[in-house]
């Protein structure tokens, strides 16, 4: 009986659940710590975040939709990961998913299905040639892919910028696209919520009016899929296996006889592709079209705390993006509530990530604690 509990107590030590979690309250209390420093209640104010998220229906939709998008840039990073890859580019891949979306969305009219799927398909290849490219530099030159990537973000940002402001494309006296038609959108119900009938059928299911004031879409079904895809693909297949095996060694998998050159191009399309997708269902689903960008957005940056704290697993990916998504969506809102400085939020999120980028420390944390309370019991 002592045997299976001090197995159990083993196994959740080297659990990377039991790391993450531990990670996630290490940076909570940070938080706190900041927060009393800084004058502050941290009660107070984490209370301000819970409520934020929970207190109603829509501040729930709200979250899952800032939670989106990071959990598919999450993914491409975890793609390029597990195959031996840093994909620093999830930003500027998902700039370019975002940029053909919207241009698909709004040029082409197709039915409605149908434009939807043209308008996913389009921004996934093209994201996946502007991942594909870093693949390809590396294969074929030896450039290191954050190198490539981190290029490759900032003519995308440009390339965005050039695009939006053209004229045909550019909405007047603004510095956005026009909207993309209603056929390419993936908002649930949109234009039914709107009308005379649903807003007298809403007005009789309160819960639902509350979370449709919130644009709810597809895309968080759609990030579900890719993570169960990601998870199929790089465990269950032929594909998968090469892929991962490259980024165990290359050497020993070229050695098996494949293509280290190829998985290389291969991984970074999958991840470029994954990022593209992200970009396609923040336009599809929230916000209708691109902006002239001044600086970079963040989903791509974001996806890699969020891929490290998913334990760079395509489920984990799920639950850390919507952790994520709540902290971003309502984080800032102890800055109203508290006038504290919303950049809090930022050290908690800092925080988490950096306990998680240190696993050896963290461990060997989880280590001394089990050891010492082993020695206690023995006394």
């Amino acid at each position: 009986m002592a045997s299976n509990k001090s197995s159990l107590k083993e196994k959740l030590i080297s659990s990377s659940l039991s790391f993450t979690l531990f990670s996630v309250l290490v940076g909570l209390i940070t938080g706190a710590i900041a927060l009393l420093i800084a004058g502050y209640n941290p009660l107070e104010a984490y209370g301000v975040i819970l409520r934020g998220i929970f207190s109603k229906p829509k501040y729930i939709a709200w979250t899952i939709i800032y939670a989106t998008p990071l959990i598919m840039t999450g993914l491409s990073v975890t793609f390029a990961f597990r195959t031996g890859l840093f994909n620093i580019g999830a930003e500027g891949q998902f700039i370019i998913g975002a940029l053909v979306a919207t241009l698909i969305g709004y040029f082409l009219n197709l039915p409605p299905v149908i434009h939807v799927i043209v308008v996913f398909l389009t921004a996934a290849i093209a994201s996946g040639i502007w991942g594909g490219i870093a693949g390809y530099l590396k294969a074929k030159f030896g450039i290191h892919e954050v190198i490539a990537t981190i290029m490759l973000n900032w003519i995308a940002l440009y390339l965005n910028t050039y695009i939006v402001m053209l004229p045909g494309f550019k909405r007047p006296e603004s510095e956005s696209s026009y909207k993309i038609l209603d056929s390419a959108s993936t908002m649930i119900l949109k234009g039914w919520k709107e009308s005379e009938a649903g807003i007298q059928w809403l007005s009789n299911h309160p819960i639902l009016k509350d979370i449709f004031k919130a644009p709810v879409n597809w895309g968080f079904l759609i990030a579900i899929l890719l993570a169960a895809l990601v998870w199929y693909i790089l465990n269950k297949t032929t594909l998968g296996y090469e892929l991962r095996s490259v980024g165990f060694n290359k050497y020993a998998a070229e050695y098996g006889g494949i293509n280290v050159d190829k998985s290389m191009v291969t991984s970074m399309v999958i991840a470029g592709a994954l990022a593209g997708i992200a970009g396609a269902v923040q336009v599809t689903g929230y916000t209708e079209c691109v902006s002239k960008l001044a600086a970079m957005e963040g989903y791509g940056f974001d996806g890699i705390a969020v891929s490290l704290i998913g334990g760079n697993t395509a489920f984990g990916n799920i639950f850390a993006g919507l952790l994520f998504g709540a902290l971003k969506y309502a984080g800032p809102n102890i800055q109203f509530a508290l006038n504290a400085p919303a950049e809090m939020v930022d050290i908690v999120i800092g925080t988490i990530v950096f306990f998680i980028a240190i696993p050896k420390f963290v461990k060997m944390v989880f280590t001394t604690f089990a050891k010492e309370r082993g020695e206690k019991n023995v006394k």
